[in-house]
């Protein structure tokens, strides 16, 4: 048990002059003691190391803790932008507030609400994406259903009798997977969508994403780039050997690993797939975490606008796994003229550094009567401490904990650190 700060008044206090113990290599040594995916590990967050509170003009501290909890493990993924490894840390700052129902209302891997639900917290699973909502089906409103042997074999096998359209064949040839490898992708695509019960096929569609994902390079389908894999070259990395092995041992490691998450909460959590401003229903405690905006507009995409800084697109990064999940609807979704054949754009407002400072505002409106934690980035667009203002137009207490630096995978930015507002 780690303690950061603690004052009883509101009074601001001096920093301690001594070193703190969270800096300690002996601290960092004992964080490692226990296996990261049986454990919530406050480390995996850079043990965190500044706590401002906000109440109005006036700023508090209290006691930032460590939990030990031992949970059922969460499955390992290649997602982009996973708070996998920053649970730990995350609910270590939640052990202080009341509240029986949540919501994630950016779920995407499903990470913090599945780390909810392993404490006996009523979750509601949300994301716009159909391919997210199955992660959230399978993992989160999930309470026993698992995949077996048969059920793989069933999944990943061509029946007689079955008239198999090759959508992906002819449509992504020697763009992301060789011909061999998209003729099975068709195959267990369409499979998996005859599965009757919801959540067996949620589970299926889950160790498809991650096999698709795994074999990626980047674990991304934002380009053409088939070749990576092909190229007869000298490597001086390990990802030959894992883009290399076939689909289904990919896939009957990831379904094992998803029979392994599943937690029985007796039907307490369930997984909606809508537009979290649309979302009627209320909340004890409602988790936020947007897609990313940097604040540099450096690295703006083809096509944005000179000065307007522009997120990270999981609908372009991850429309692969989109399509899979909408088959049937793909020829019409696809827009044909992309090299890498991505579906066709949809206008997001919170990828938008021009838009998404009001989207918050108006979801911090919109779930004013709950605790609102919000997960963010210190340098990103809108800064911290115009969310700090803005959430405190709906709550008087407004905490702002900072994290030590931490790089997501594939991510070059080795300056920006992890960032928690709590409202209350």
């Amino acid at each position: 048990m780690q303690q950061i700060c603690r004052l009883q008044s509101t009074e601001r206090a001096p920093w301690p002059s001594a070193a703190p113990p969270w800096a300690s290599s002996e601290a960092k040594s004992k964080s490692r003691d226990t296996h990261p995916s049986r454990c919530l590990d406050v480390s995996t967050f850079g043990l965190l190391n500044v706590c401002r509170a906000y109440c109005h003009k006036t700023a508090r501290r209290r006691p930032l803790t460590t939990s030990s909890t031992t949970t059922t493990p969460f499955p390992t993924t290649r997602y982009q932008g996973s708070k996998r490894k920053l649970t730990g840390a995350i609910l270590a700052q939640l052990e202080n507030l009341e509240f029986t129902t949540a919501l994630d209302a950016f779920a995407g891997t499903g990470a913090v609400a599945h780390s909810l639900k392993n404490i006996r917290k009523h979750v509601t699973y949300n994301d716009a994406l159909a391919f997210n909502h199955q992660i959230g089906l399978a993992l989160i409103e999930n309470d026993t259903v698992t995949i077996s042997d048969a059920d793989i074999m069933s999944a990943t096998s061509r029946h007689p009798g079955i008239d198999y359209d090759n959508f992906i064949e002819q449509t992504f040839d020697d763009i992301y997977f060789t011909s061999e490898e998209n003729t099975w992708l068709d195959v267990t695509t369409q499979n998996i969508r005859r599965v009757e019960c919801k959540y067996k096929r949620a589970m299926l569609f889950y160790a498809l994403f991650q096999s698709t994902m795994i074999k990626r390079p980047y674990n991304l389908f934002h380009r053409k780039n088939l070749y990576m894999r092909t190229a007869n070259v000298e490597r001086s990395f390990g990802n030959k050997a894992t883009w290399d092995r076939p689909f289904p041992d990919h896939f009957t490691k990831f379904a094992l690993e998803a029979n392994a998450a599943i937690i029985n909460t007796n039907g307490t959590c369930n997984a909606t797939c809508r537009d979290a401003l649309a979302i009627e229903e209320t909340f004890d405690l409602v988790y936020i975490d947007p897609p990313y905006v940097s604040g540099s507009t450096s690295g703006r995409k083809v096509g944005a606008k000179v000065g307007v800084s522009v997120g990270v697109d999981y609908h372009h990064f991850y429309h692969f796994l989109e399509g899979m999940t909408r088959y049937a609807d793909w020829p019409t979704l696809v827009d044909q003229t992309s090299k890498h054949r991505r579906l066709k754009s949809q206008s997001n407002p919170w990828c938008n550094g021009s838009k998404n400072t009001e989207m918050f505002s108006h979801l911090f409106e919109r779930f004013e009567k709950s605790i609102l934690v919000i997960s963010y980035r210190s340098d990103g667009t809108p800064s911290i401490d115009e969310l700090r203002a803005r959430l405190a137009r709906v709550k008087q207490n407004v905490t702002v904990i900072e994290g030590k630096r931490y790089q997501y995978a594939l991510s070059t930015n080795r300056k920006s650190h992890e960032v928690l507002l709590i409202g209350r």
